[in-house]
């Protein structure tokens, strides 16, 4: 019972981390029918400049926690950068193509970025440093670490900012707006261009956020880490409804206890012939039958329907 507890914990952090990624999915998606995949790559840039960051003031003397902060600023104006140059000149000039060419300039923007931080940062893998206090916390059986309260504390209070500015504020309602029919919408005063950057710099930080998380969890970062959490986000996406902003929470969380479940007692259950390190299956088995038993997702609806 105590390994149960245990996986579900691990599930929860790991589908914090999915639900984070798959909100800027689900956004761009929902707003230009984008689906964006050099996204995963965003989280790696973040994670790689949280890391530069981290370790040039590694020795200033300073607290784990300031370090950590500062790093993660850095890595949300860096991610913001990008998202918002890639938008610009990626995405923006064929917004009335075929839906196939906006598809595959995202997967040529991944391998770009991919190579470009290749080429920065090296290729081989680098340790990320321990800032925050290592001492596991006890929950009177499972454990959990410093870094994985905060990685839920600060996804919960991310994803509750989100869902108040998309329903509560001026941003939001020109959001839901465009989603709607970006034509009316700038009849009506809205400026539709500023409306969908704002979404994909929406999309960086929190997928920066994402990364720095996934780097200080885990230890170590490098330039291919944001192929398998972005893909695996998208998952997430699509299986609580791709351009709903629940649907993707959904979609991460039950993602995350799904794969930590799966590699927790794949190895019991199989006798051995399937260890944990086959858990990455479990998420796409998922993804099959949810799209097999109800193809628009568990929530499916897109961002526009409750304007």
């Amino acid at each position: 019972m105590e390994t149960f507890f245990q996986q579900i914990l691990n599930g929860l952090v790991l589908g914090s981390m999915y639900a984070l990624v798959a909100l800027g999915y689900t956004m761009v998606y929902g707003i230009i029918n984008l689906i964006n995949f050099a996204h995963g790559e965003v989280l790696m840039v973040g994670a790689l400049t949280s890391w530069t960051v981290v370790s040039a003031l590694a020795d200033s003397g300073m607290p784990g926690w300031v370090i950590m902060l500062m790093s993660l600023m850095c890595a949300i104006v860096v991610c913001a950068a990008l998202n918002f140059s890639s938008e610009k000149l990626a995405y923006r000039p064929l917004r009335n193509a075929p839906r196939l060419a906006p598809l595959i300039t995202a997967m040529g923007m991944s391998l770009l970025l991919q190579t470009l931080a290749m080429i920065v940062w090296k290729p081989n893998p680098k340790p990320y440093p321990l800032l925050l206090p290592t001492e596991p916390i006890s929950l009177g059986g499972p454990v959990i670490s410093v870094t994985q309260c905060l990685i839920l504390g600060v996804t919960a209070t991310l994803l509750a900012g989100l869902m108040y500015l998309v329903n509560k504020t001026k941003l939001g309602r020109a959001m839901r707006a465009t989603a709607e029919n970006p034509r009316v919408a700038a009849l009506m005063g809205v400026r539709p261009d500023m409306v969908i950057s704002a979404t994909f710099i929406i999309g960086a930080a929190l997928a920066a956020v994402a990364g720095v998380m996934w780097a200080a969890n885990y230890g170590t970062v490098q330039h291919s880490m944001g192929f398998l959490p972005g893909l695996k986000a998208f998952t997430a996406a699509v299986l609580g409804g791709i351009g709903n902003l629940g649907g993707a929470v959904v979609g991460g969380i039950l993602l995350g206890l799904v794969e930590a479940l799966g590699a927790g007692y794949l190895g019991a259950l199989t006798g051995g012939v399937l260890g944990s390190h086959y858990a990455d299956i479990f998420a796409f088995v998922a993804l099959i039958l949810v799209l097999t038993l109800r193809p628009q997702g568990l929530l499916g609806e897109r961002v526009a329907d409750r304007a």
